[in-house]
């Protein structure tokens, strides 16, 4: 086998193959560029920042406060609307209770009395419960669950309070006032027994 001719100056020394030390092929198995062939050349940070393993690319943005669901908007606005009914029947009911007051003491009799003294009774609810719808009303934006549930109760007795206007009113003004209420009351429990009512109620805080 020949190894070419040995009086050629540019072939390898005679008795030593070519891709050994020394000869002017390329050298078999030898670290190219001075880099340490151990598994692979090693990586290389960027531009000398270290890399940090887990570290976000941009800092975390604070938490933006959650935005109230519509159907907790629309029950809280219906909260204020109930409200301004109660204290407009609650002050139409005292006036006419007052002059009711001014005939009982020219009767001079205790049945008249009673029925004032009833009559007053009612405007105090109606002003109480109006106080309830707005304090609800405030609340659905910091409340927790048990506003929730006072506003389930509360949202159950309008509808019961409603359909018994509905029996008695004989088709006049309080059966008409008794279907408005009763669309109004019933919104709102349905809005309160939502799955968005749940999440918003029992939502964290910070």
């Amino acid at each position: 086998m020949s190894f070419g001719d040995p009086n050629n100056p540019y072939g390898p020394p005679q008795g030593q193959p070519q891709g050994q030390p020394g000869g002017y092929g390329a050298p078999q198995g030898q670290p190219g560029y001075g880099y340490p062939q151990q598994g692979g050349q090693p990586g290389q940070p960027g531009y000398g920042y270290p890399q940090q393993p887990g570290q976000p690319a941009y800092p975390a943005a604070p938490g933006m406060k959650p935005e109230m669901p519509g159907l907790m908007k629309t029950a809280r606005v219906l909260l204020f609307i109930i409200s301004g009914f109660q204290i407009l029947f609650g002050l139409i009911a005292g006036v006419a209770i007052g002059a009711a007051k001014d005939v009982a003491n020219g009767m001079e009799t205790d049945a008249a009395d009673a029925l004032v003294g009833l009559g007053y009774v009612l405007v105090f609810i109606l002003l109480a419960l109006a106080v309830l719808s707005i304090v609800l009303g405030v609340k659905f934006s910091t409340g927790g669950s048990g506003i929730r549930i006072t506003t389930i109760v509360y949202a159950s007795l309008g509808i019961l309070g409603s359909l018994g206007n509905l029996v008695q009113g004989g088709g006049g003004s309080a059966t008409f006032g008794g279907i408005i209420m009763l669309a109004i009351y019933g919104i709102i429990l349905a809005a309160m027994v939502n799955s968005q009512a749940s999440a918003w109620f029992n939502r964290p805080r910070y």
